[in-house]
């Protein structure tokens, strides 16, 4: 039996499968980071994950995604450039089409902003689910297909709808703190490669019990 933890700086590992890879050695943008096994889900490009998934990055929020977190298929982040102005008559942004209207580009920069994304470690996005910008999803939750997430995500909560909301918690108040303060993502990749039975399907006493 091969006891060799996975290596974190494959981009694609899974032999034979083109549609996953993990998202450390992808991202280039020093806007975004990501942990390390994290990986996107996609059948068509899932090299072009921060053209196609990452929206509207035109600086400085940034994006956070912890380790070990599983993100399907057309899983997206909504930045704080995508914003408009509110509070005239018109939402439309005319400066960035050029010409003369390019004299006005003040008015829509430094509008209002709910500052960087924030993914924490071990979370699942369903098929098709929507971070608006400036969120904050807790360690171990879990958002379902095409949920629209506008506002923070609790650790271990499960969250799905437009806009999304908190269906339940995956475990009682003390379970997840202790959960928390064991962190498993935090262990050295050895460690996770000798509790991956625990981690998976164990108990918080067998993964605080873990050597």
């Amino acid at each position: 039996m091969d006891e060799t933890a996975p290596d974190a700086g494959v981009l694609r590992p899974m032999v034979g499968v083109e549609r996953v890879v993990l998202l450390k050695p992808l991202v280039k943008s020093p806007l975004v980071e990501v942990g390390e096994f994290s990986y996107y889900d996609d059948p068509v490009d899932p090299e072009a994950f921060e053209a196609k998934n990452v929206l509207y990055h035109y600086g400085p929020e940034r994006l956070v995604i912890g380790k070990y977190c599983a993100l399907g298929e057309g899983t997206t982040f909504v930045m704080n450039g995508a914003n408009h102005r509110m509070d005239g008559p018109s939402t439309f942004p005319f400066p960035i089409m050029g010409g003369a209207w390019a004299e006005h580009f003040e008015l829509i920069t430094g509008l209002p902003g709910r500052g960087d994304t924030v993914v924490g470690n071990d979370v699942w996005f369903g098929n098709g689910a929507t971070v608006m910008p400036g969120v904050r999803i807790g360690d171990g939750a879990i958002v379902a297909a095409r949920a629209v997430v506008v506002e923070d995500v609790p650790a271990y909560g499960i969250v799905g709808g437009n806009p999304a909301k908190l269906i339940r918690k995956r475990f009682g108040e003390d379970e997840i703190a202790r959960l928390l303060a064991v962190a498993w993502w935090d262990w050295p990749v050895e460690k996770v490669t000798a509790n991956v039975r625990a981690i998976m399907a164990g108990s918080v006493d067998q993964l605080e019990a873990a050597e």
